[in-house]
């Protein structure tokens, strides 16, 4: 080994915990970057297989009854590759053991099959036998959050009637990977699951023998699916079509694109945050470390090493860092990649999660963190470089010091004698204090992240279902019933309000821009269901026109006043010409809404609701919710508070991990930058200390003077920090605005001590750590330092 190299490790062990300080925060970056962009390829990946592998539709089509022979005329469309025509229904569900509200998509599957396309992923047990009407698969996450086996038995209200099922596998969907109830916003895998039952059985309960009332297509290559979707639409209309929509429409594939979405934006921010703050303390460090050793580089000058092996030589020192920080970033980014993709697991109803971890993403982290090391170096290698030796024989000149503004000011007689020390050194060294308190201000507003989530959704919720949606219940009717229906389900013991809505599936435009949601029509003074402003007050709805969700109105850029063209997916399917009369604020999902009346004028049918809010004495839940299952026009029960807990159960998870990993990340930074600093301090003025010292300054005084200043940027940096904070969660709710939620800005106290907290605890661990130096403070060989 090389006298230069053997010097090289000497150096690293001597500095060996500002070594370990600074990688930590390497090893953040790394590992953040690591874990997020595998978790989006492994989520990606999963996704398309499990897509191609059972071959999941483009096109979906629900109406209301078609007979089997038009899916000839159906396949002559131009780009149509394969069609299944399937029954599928909401039916209501009775576990035994389980009181609360249970509900189920059915879906018809040919028998000894897995269906053509949307094929059931068969976890266990068999497929259905031909002529057994009573048996059924049942979705994985249902039969497991009840303890269901093949074997055992459950009963369905299908069509009016109860009928006992034998269930005799459980299986996955990829068309259910997102596992919502309809009317629902968040999975229940208790209240909501996926079963599949031989067609002919399903088909004769709800009169469609020789019919269907769903269909899915698949595409050829290059084909335009909004040209499929218009000759669908034509051929289905007279059918009772709902409007057929391309697999981007569809809610789960939705609700998973999302989330795609949201990884790569986190795969964008936090990395950047990390790299830059390990470039600064490398800065720092090397500058410092340059600055001490001007006699040993004038010594490697004049025994005849080049201005090239100098320089190799620091940046040698760089690298050997940074690696170490790569190295254990990697390690940690796929252990983390792996927590959360298994956490996605369980969320999304995935059959199995195919971990990828791309040789170009450590490719990249490693290069991106070996240049952001080297370009943070760069100026402070190169004062090594052009170094004349003579020059650094000498020893650097001493710092010139002018009275600093306090003392300009007159104010010094406020302030003791080391607290002007304090105040004068920082501001002789204006900009590594800027970029001190900098660094520990990111390290502060990282922390903000996960506890911002976890608000912000209990905001979401609060607004959403505490203000906006107060029913218990909502119950759906199999089709549009008359507002007389109201009256029956108010007599019900326990049933202390009823309000009835009128929904429909709707294709809005304006201009060149349509979106395709729900028209929904309520009461105007309705208590159940209210709208609100944008600044959360309640919002009146006018007898004509119609109230967008302010997300909605803004994909549309449509406001207050213009006319909206509203084309009714069903029945007659009418297009209505209709004024835009406001805009409500709503977290989840985008609508628009009507008087009920209006709606319903304007339909030419009548009083119809197509289903009910109803408030119920929490003492008759489960009775009520008995009742309305023995109703055969009611289609399914939603229960407000058990979705809502359910969603929470799910979400902990999720959010108790990422406040771990941002509080861990947020930690080893703030721990990165003080300690660094603070070694730095303490090696720069080591000789200034232990003079003081030696002058009759306690050690405490000493203390004071070194750790002071430390303290103050700490200080300055929360402030700074929370505001950084703050902008950083607004550019994330920004980035995951989608038309499935907004995540509102809604930042408590607790939020922000959690962050303060963080940093004044990894301060005070840096500062024990460095009075320890501190005490051991060598006087006499420290006044030996020659002149």
């Amino acid at each position: 080994m090389k006298a230069i190299d053997k010097k090289l490790w000497r150096e690293l062990w001597g500095m060996r915990m500002q070594a370990l300080a600074i990688a930590m925060v390497i090893i953040g970056g790394v590992a953040i970057f690591i874990m997020s962009l595998s978790t989006l390829d492994s989520l990606y990946e999963t996704r398309e297989s499990y897509y191609r592998n059972n071959h999941f539709a483009h096109v979906f089509a629900p109406l209301k009854r078609a007979p089997l022979s038009l899916l000839e005329r159906i396949k002559e469309i131009p780009g149509i590759d394969k069609v299944e025509a399937r029954v599928v229904a909401y039916v209501n569900i009775d576990v035994a053991g389980f009181t609360d509200p249970a509900s189920a998509h059915l879906i018809s599957l040919p028998t000894n099959s897995r269906g053509e396309l949307n094929q059931a992923y068969l976890r266990e047990g068999r497929l259905l036998e031909a002529d057994r009407d009573n048996e059924i698969l049942v979705s994985e996450e249902f039969a497991q959050a009840h303890g269901l086996q093949a074997g055992d038995k459950l009963k369905a209200t299908i069509n009016g009637r109860r009928k006992s099922l034998t269930i005799v596998g459980l299986a996955l969907s990829p068309e259910y990977i997102y596992q919502i109830a309809p009317g629902a916003v968040f999975p229940d895998f208790k209240r909501y699951g996926v079963m599949w039952m031989a067609r002919k059985p399903l088909a004769t309960a709800y009169d469609l023998d020789g019919a269907f009332n769903d269909l899915s297509l698949t595409l050829s290559n290059d084909t335009h699916v909004e040209d499929v979707i218009d000759r669908l639409d034509d051929l289905l209309k007279p059918y009772g079509g709902r409007g057929a929509y391309a697999r981007k429409d569809q809610l789960s594939n939705r609700f998973l694109t999302e989330e795609l979405k949201q990884q790569r934006t986190i795969a964008t921010v936090f990395p950047v945050i990390f790299f830059a703050v390990a470039a600064f303390l490398l800065n720092v460090v090397v500058s410092r470390l340059i600055s001490l050793q001007r006699e040993q580089i004038a010594a490697l000058k004049a025994f005849g090493y080049s201005n090239f092996a100098v320089g190799l030589h620091y940046i040698k020192l760089v690298l050997m860092i940074v690696a170490l920080g790569v190295i254990g970033g990697i390690g940690i980014g796929m252990w983390m990649g792996k927590g959360m993709s298994n956490i996605y697991m369980e969320f999304y109803s995935l059959p199995f999660m195919i971990y990828v971890l791309n040789p170009q993403v450590i490719i990249a982290a490693v290069f991106i963190s070996f240049a952001v090391a080297v370009l943070g170096t760069l100026h402070a290698v190169s004062k090594a470089v052009k170094l004349p030796p003579a020059e650094a024989m000498r020893p650097e000149p001493p710092a010139i010091y002018h009275p600093t503004i306090i003392e300009r000011l007159g104010l010094q007689r406020f302030f003791s004698q080391p607290s002007r020390m304090i105040l004068r050194h920082i501001e002789r060294r204006p900009f590594k204090s800027f970029l001190t308190t900098l660094g520990i201000a990111m390290a502060c507003s990282i922390m903000m992240i996960g506890g911002f989530q976890e608000g912000a959704i209990d905001h979401m919720v609060d607004v959403q279902f505490g203000m906006s949606q107060r029913q218990d219940m909502m119950a759906t009717f199999t089709e549009p019933t008359s507002d007389r229906a109201m009256y029956s389900l108010l007599s019900l013991q326990g049933v202390e309000q009823v309000e009835g809505f009128r929904t429909a599936p709707a294709r809005l435009q304006f201009r060149h821009r349509y979106y395709r949601t729900a028209l929904e029509g309520i009461d105007p003074d309705t208590s159940l269901v209210r709208l609100f402003d944008a600044d959360l007050q309640l919002l009146g709805l006018p007898q004509d026109g119609v109230v967008l969700t302010d997300y909605l109105a803004e994909l549309l850029h449509i406001k207050p006043g213009d006319m909206l063209s509203i084309e009714i997916l069903e029945g007659s399917r009418p297009t209505l010409q209709v004024p835009v009369v406001g805009t409500t604020k709503q977290y989840l999902g985008v609508n628009a809404y009507m008087q009920r009346d209006a709606m319903n004028r304007l339909l030419k049918e009548g009083d119809a609701i197509s289903g009910t809010y109803l408030r119920v004495d929490a003492r008759y839940l489960r009775e009520v919710y008995a009742e309305l299952k023995d109703i055969p026009r009611i289609a399914g029960v939603v229960e407000q508070t058990s979705a809502i807990q359910a969603f929470y159960d799910t979400m902990a998870e999720t959010i108790l991990f990422f406040t771990f990993i941002t509080t861990l990340l947020g930690g080893s930074i703030s721990f990165g930058v003080v300690y660094n600093s603070m070694r730095i301090a303490l090696s720069e003025r080591n000789r200034e200390l232990a003079s003081l010292r030696v002058l009759g300054f306690t050690r405490g005084e000493v203390a004071y003077i070194l750790l002071g200043e430390l303290g103050l940027l700490t200080l300055l940096a929360i402030p700074l920090g929370l505001l950084i904070g703050y902008g950083l969660c607004a550019y994330l709710a920004f980035r995951f605005d989608s038309d499935l939620y907004r995540i509102p800005l809604v930042l408590g106290t607790d939020v922000y001590a959690f962050a303060a907290t963080v940093v004044l605890v990894s301060s005070i661990i840096s500062g024990i750590m460095i009075w320890h130096n501190l005490a051991r403070l060598d006087m006499v060989a420290v006044l030996k330092t020659k002149e």
